[in-house]
Parts: structure tokens; C-alpha cells; sequence
């Protein structure tokens, strides 16, 4: 599904009283709200609205179980880090507790952080399913998403959950979820935002299926709800 807005800041809005949706019907069907965040612009106003009244007394913190999509290898303490973005604008204002929040260590090397935050998981969801209430992405202007880049390896990976992932323009190493493992989630929301995404948008959700340039083509649920929210400038090329 495709949800378009005036601008981010409507989109977001939007986002956001679906997130306390789930969040609250996760809660009463399953005891708990499993979300994955994400890192980059796209989620920024949206966590901002997230930590503010009234949206903040409306969803269930005390029974949220916070998790990323992926993490750059730098130290939690390193701009670049996404964990830190997510606490400065969310976490920190909202009543989730400690020993639910779950973050990605990539100081060390990120094939052993993939596979610690892999034992994580495998342990978070023993005995049900292993599918998120909801994962947060964004879209890079290259196609890429969480930190499923274009010609690596992760693009190809079939039974991992988590993996490492590398930005070779950046050339920096990254720990990610898997596509397949995305794609086991009950709800996915993209957000792609500013007409420096059109381009490769139109390519994604128009062209032809080449997920090894554009990886976000990967993202294909299982059985749950798929739904891109973009603003005009994002969505200028695309038919909707």
C-alpha cells in the first residue's frame, strides 16, 4: 500500500497514530508490542511526535520491546550511531524499561555482532513466532535499506536473521536484519521523504525486479501489511 502526503511532517502523523495502533492491538492480542526501529532522517519526526503528548500516554511503553534494524560499527556513544538518534529523540522521553530495549553492539566485529544480536532475537521469540508487531525502514537514495546494500553479499542471504552488512561508498561495516527475516513481520512501514528519492523510488516500486541494485525491492511480507509513506516530492514519479 501507498500512503501519500503533503510533506513529512503529515506523513509522520500518520505513521504515528498507526504505530500506537499496533502497538496497542499487539498488546492485547499477544501480551506485548515487538517494534524494530530504524535509523537515518526518515523516522525523526516520527519519533519526535512518538515522545510528545498525547501520543506518548496513549501507547503501552510498560509493555514495548524495542529492537533495531540495523547498526552502523561505531561506538553507542558515535553520532552515526542510530541506537543514540533513537534514544536523543525518543527513548529517553518515553517509559520503556531498561531490560526491553535491545541494541545492537557493533564496536567489535560485526559478523559476532550479527550473530550475538541473532542469539538475542532467538531467545526474545522462543516459543512463538518469530515476527515483529512492526518494523520501521527507510529508503536510501541508492535503493538500499536497513544496511542491505546494492552488490553485497546480505542481498543473497536465506537463513540468517541478522548478518553483517557494508556500505562500500562509506566503506564502513554495518550489522543488519535479514530480508527474510524483515519479511516475517506483521507490519513494515517505509518512509522515504524529499525528491532526492524519486528516482530510485519510481525504480523500486515500478521497475523492473533487480534487487542486487535495488535492495528494497527484497521487502515482499509474508503475510503481513506493507506500506510506504512518502510525501509529494518523494512520490512525484510514481502512479498513485
Amino acid at each position: 500500500m501507498i500512503k501519500v502526503y503533503s510533506s513529512q511532517q503529515e506523513a509522520s502523523e500518520a505513521m504515528a497514530q498507526e504505530f500506537k495502533n499496533i502497538a496497542n492491538e499487539s498488546v492485547k492480542e499477544r501480551g506485548r508490542f515487538n517494534v524494530s526501529l530504524t535509523g537515518g532522517s526518515s523516522p525523526k519526526v516520527l519519533y519526535q511526535l512518538l515522545a510528545k503528548e498525547p501520543l506518548v500516554n496513549e501507547i503501552p511503553w510498560d509493555k514495548t520491546f524495542v529492537f533495531w534494524g540495523d547498526e552502523r560499527c561505531v561506538p553507542f556513544d558515535h553520532e552515526d550511531n542510530n541506537a543514540k538518534m533513537a534514544f536523543e529523540l525518543l527513548l529517553n522521553d518515553v517509559p520503556v524499561p531498561e531490560e526491553n530495549i535491545f541494541r545492537m553492539d557493533g564496536r567489535n566485529d560485526p559478523e559476532e555482532g550479527a550473530q550475538q544480536y541473532e542469539s538475542i532475537l532467538k531467545e526474545h521469540f522462543a516459543g512463538e513466532e518469530p515476527a515483529f508487531d512492526l518494523i520501521l525502514l527507510g529508503m536510501g537514495g541508492d535503493g538500499h535499506t536497513a544496511s542491505i546494500f546494492p552488490g553485497t553479499e546480505v542481498i543473497n542471504e536465506k537463513d540468517k536473521w541478522v548478518d553483517k552488512g557494508y556500505n562500500a561508498e562509506l566503506k564502513s561495516d554495518r550489522i543488519t536484519l535479514t530480508a527474510p527475516f524483515i519479511n516475517k513481520a506483521r507490519n513494515i512501514f517505509f518512509g522515504a521523504f524529499g525528491e532526492g528519492k524519486a528516482e530510485t523510488l519510481k525504480s523500486v516500486i515500478e521497475g523492473d525486479y533487480k534487487p542486487t541494485e535495488y535492495p528494497s525491492q527484497l521487502i515482499k511480507p509474508e503475510k503481513g501489511n506493507l506500506v510506504w509513506y512518502l510525501d509529494e516530492a518523494a512520490a512525484k514519479q510514481i502512479k498513485h
